[in-house]
């Protein structure tokens, strides 16, 4: 298969998407790699139907790769994941409404334009854990414990465009972590940004069914094939706080083949699923379209 990666300058080097690529490579696919923050792109010439069988991204999330990724499912490429569920969550005050609306356990949300209007929340929801709207990796996460603080966290906060606010929920100071790949969850624990007083091993744990199924419909609420969910504990049961795609799939047994395989298998579905062009009739009989790329490649368990 032909695919072609989206990769972010943050992660040229990361095992998530490196790895993952020079795998694919080994097992005979090829392989484009974009460096949308640095590199000069034909979008005219690179984005067309036809070109890949299938676009990936790994990008931050305010970055150029999400338009690009839009570009190529705009003239019917497969993208991983679908485009419109990549902006669906990346934007996390849109993710919070869609999660809510949708029954997920998500905390209620609000959404500023200015650090300064996080005043007028009401003191009843203090504390408060503000966020960027586009931010990820825990960057500029903040833990405000009542209203008088934030004057302060109006400088700290001061250019990071939109920023979302929820009510804190009480838990053990662990991030759960449920990474979905091909089908299959695994959770791990590690030590929440929001408190780094405390010493927790990153390691992976079992998953209990409560969480397994949370994890499933919140897959299906975002249309996410492969991504991650960041999960509270909280004093009312499991809390949704963060949905990503791509994630880093940190501590996941054989991540990366596992990883591979599950792009395959979503290039070769959403191939089989585009309508090929029928090639007109010859005079020594009907010719019909040429296979597909995915039609004569092995099963989802050949990796070649």
């Amino acid at each position: 298969m032909r695919l072609c990666f989206l990769v972010e300058e943050r992660y040229r080097e990361d095992g998530m998407p490196m790895a993952v690529i020079r795998r694919l490579r080994a097992w005979g696919h090829c392989v484009d790699v974009l460096r949308p923050g640095v590199s000069l792109i034909r979008v005219s010439e690179d984005i067309r139907a036809g070109s890949h069988d299938a676009w990936v991204l790994k990008t931050v999330p305010h970055g150029p790769g999400l338009t690009l990724l839009e570009a190529a499912a705009a003239v019917g490429l497969t993208t991983v994941n679908d485009a419109r569920s990549v902006r669906g969550v990346r934007d996390k005050a849109l993710a919070a409404a869609v999660g809510r609306s949708r029954g997920l356990p998500v905390p209620v949300t609000y959404a500023v334009a200015r650090p300064e209007s996080l005043g007028e929340i009401p003191s009843s929801a203090f504390p408060l854990v503000v966020k960027p709207a586009d931010g990820s990796a825990g960057r500029a996460v903040r833990l405000v414990s009542s209203p008088e603080l934030l004057p302060r966290l109006c400088g700290e906060l001061a250019g990071e465009g939109l920023l979302i606010a929820q009510p804190y929920v009480p838990n053990s100071g662990t991030d759960l972590k449920v990474y979905c790949v091909g089908g299959e969850m695994f959770a791990t624990q590690r030590c929440s940004p929001l408190h780094p007083e405390l010493s927790v091993p990153e390691q992976q744990v079992p998953l209990s069914a409560e969480v397994a199924a949370l994890a499933a419909e919140t897959g299906s609420v975002y249309g996410l094939d492969l991504y991650g969910v960041d999960v509270l504990l909280g004093p009312e049961g499991p809390v949704v706080v963060d949905v990503n795609d791509f994630p880093s799939f940190r501590q996941v047994p054989d991540a990366t083949a596992r990883v591979a395989h599950a792009i395959l298998a979503l290039a070769r579905a959403g191939s089989a699923r585009r309508p090929q062009a029928v090639l007109p009739t010859s005079p020594g009989g009907a010719l019909g379209p040429e296979p597909a790329a995915s039609q004569v490649a092995a099963g989802v368990g050949d990796p070649r």
